[in-house]
């Protein structure tokens, strides 16, 4: 389980990025965060990653207390980060321990679950977008972390190759069964992949609500519920108007 206790994120020169966030994550559940730009989503990420340090309050992975990078987390970024002079395979099993083959198997079984057979000795000038994003997914998993972490990952992609991807993402899921936590503006991203939204609002971001997602696994991006529940998040982040205010009053 993943618990976050009172952070707040305060930079040298004096602006505070979140402000005590406190939610707990439980093994196998999808977290959303949600905000509008420059709430903290991103910088709070990089605390329960170990990226950053220098915060104050308690971040712990089953009850151990985060203090730096470990192979407990794995993190997706907005861009793929491939090292370009490596192939895919290499860069998929990058760091791992073992002769080889050993790392060479690790990193076969996650492109195989990312649908990449077949491109294992393509460099990264050769793949799409998706597909680079892909091999950035094979690598977060392939030291098979309990949490996996991901900002904005498919922020940069065309609708269609980024709703493929989501759907690839809950393939991944229902594999590894890792926790997962999502930085997304994208509601309806959102609403379609996770099973509770936080949502930070303020500058600095505080959590101000917990949402749960109404709907069970199986996921349906026509679901009436799912326009319910944008409409709601809409509202709370203050982007919808009472229809009082857009009503045009009648000619007299």
């Amino acid at each position: 389980m993943l618990s976050v206790e009172r952070v707040t994120r305060t930079f040298a020169n004096g602006k505070t990025a979140v402000k005590n966030i406190s939610f707990t994550a439980e093994k196998g559940e999808i977290v959303g965060i949600l905000g509008m730009s420059g709430c903290g989503k991103s910088t709070l990420l990089r605390v329960i990653a170990g990226l950053d340090t220098g915060y104050d309050g308690v971040v712990k992975i089953d009850g151990h207390v985060v203090n730096g990078v470990g192979e407990e987390t794995g993190v997706i970024f907005q861009e793929p980060r491939l090292m370009p002079w490596l192939t895919v395979v290499d860069n998929v099993c990058f760091g791992l321990k073992g002769s080889k083959q050993e790392k060479y198997n690790k990193a076969q079984r996650l492109i195989d679950l990312v649908n990449l057979t077949g491109f294992e000795e393509h460099y990264q000038k050769e793949l799409s977008g998706g597909m680079a994003q892909r091999v950035a997914i094979a690598r977060a998993l392939v030291t098979s972390p309990e949490i996996l972490l991901l900002d904005e990952p498919f922020s940069a992609l065309d609708a269609l190759t980024k709703m493929r991807l989501q759907d690839l993402l809950l393939d991944v899921w229902n594999e590894c069964r890792s926790t997962m936590l999502l930085v997304t503006h994208d509601i309806d991203e959102a609403l379609y992949l996770c099973d509770r939204l936080l949502v930070l609002r303020g500058q600095p971001g505080e959590l101000f609500r917990d949402v749960a997602v109404e709907r069970g696994r199986l996921r349906s991006r026509g679901d009436y519920r799912v326009a319910e529940q944008k409409k709601a998040i809409l509202d709370t982040l203050n982007l919808t108007h009472s229809s009082s205010s857009r009503r045009e009053r009648p000619d007299s």
